[in-house]
């Protein structure tokens, strides 16, 4: 079947949110497809859509996410809107994905992954380790909190909601002593100039699908796979798979502090995977290592072992 390639009369519309490292992340799907089939930016047509998650008035009032939905926030619209035809494929932090799509959608390809690691952020200090007994941290995230408190019970853990920019803003006023973004958000940003310094995976395990670009399509849209098949990351999407695996096999969700990293080590594939109380009171960490094509059945294997370690009610706080 020859490839019909999109042109300026009539573009591929790609669907984001409208936030800035949504958008960067939607220029970099245009670039990558652009370059692999010579065609120019007007070819492509980037189609901004506003999500449940970028309504200011429910996400930048401090609000935990699970009070106020989950991961289908920052998704619901945008997939309505390729359901409806109005965009052709759809540009994710694959992180903010659940693991099943709706009817009629597929989440299959994956752009190169970027840093997978968290970025501690504090205008005074350099690390973790400088943080003052009851120092204030902002994060929105329960996997971070739950990490932290783990290791830090003495910090005092603070709701920090919003874009990068309106998180590095509440820094800068004071709201808190530091905070943790994504390295990869900040790259891709071009944010350079903000005092970063890398976690290691071994002190804070990221949360799965960390540092990925996910691209969604219509299930029967033979033209958009072919189109993402040229810019489709298979290392990547073979990571994805122990991690997303795992994360099903949790049933993961916002409202889950879990986390998980599968690496590429001796010819396979590492998984490390851990739940944590979102008190952080108990972690619980394990890895595996199996085939990269196994990776599934990897995630699944991990997820039934990190459960049967849990025990009964480790998860109870969800009901």
């Amino acid at each position: 079947m020859t490839l019909t390639l999109p042109t300026p009369a009539a573009p591929l519309k790609i669907g984001t949110r409208g936030s800035p490292l949504a958008l960067a992340q939607a220029h970099e799907t245009r670039q990558r497809l652009g370059a692999a089939f010579d065609l120019p930016e007007n070819a492509f047509e980037i189609v901004v859509i506003k999500t449940t998650g970028d309504n200011r008035t429910l996400i930048d009032a401090d609000r935990p996410l699970k009070e106020i939905g989950n991961k289908g926030l920052f998704t619901k619209e945008i997939e309505e809107a390729m359901l409806r035809g109005e965009i052709d494929i759809a540009v994710h932090s694959t992180k903010d994905m659940p693991v099943e799509q709706p009817h009629g959608l597929v989440l299959d390809a994956f752009l190169p992954r970027e840093d997978v690691r968290d970025a501690f952020i504090s205008p005074q200090l350099s690390t973790l380790d400088d943080l003052p007994e009851g120092a204030v941290v902002g994060t929105s995230s329960l996997r971070r909190r739950a990490q932290l408190l783990n290791r830090r019970p003495d910090l005092n853990v603070v709701e920090f909601r919003g874009n990068v920019q309106t998180r590095l803003k509440k820094l800068a006023n004071g709201v808190a002593d530091c905070t943790f973004l994504a390295m990869a958000g900040l790259r891709r940003l071009e944010m350079h100039d903000v005092p970063a310094t890398a976690i290691s995976p071994d002190a804070m395990l990221p949360a799965i699908a960390q540092g990925t670009i996910g691209i969604e399509r219509r299930a029967e849209d033979i033209r958009a796979a072919g189109l993402l098949e040229a810019i489709h990351c298979t290392q990547t999407a073979q990571r994805l798979a122990a991690e997303r695996s795992l994360l099903a096999g949790l049933d993961g969700s916002c409202e889950t502090p879990i986390a998980g990293l599968a690496e590429f080590r001796d010819g396979g594939l590492r998984l490390r995977g851990q739940v944590l109380r979102p008190d952080g009171s108990e972690a619980i960490s394990e890895s595996i290592e199996a085939a990269a094509e196994d990776g599934i059945d990897m995630g699944r294997e991990l997820a039934n072992s990190l459960l049967k370690q849990a025990g009964y009610g480790f998860f109870e706080w969800r009901s």
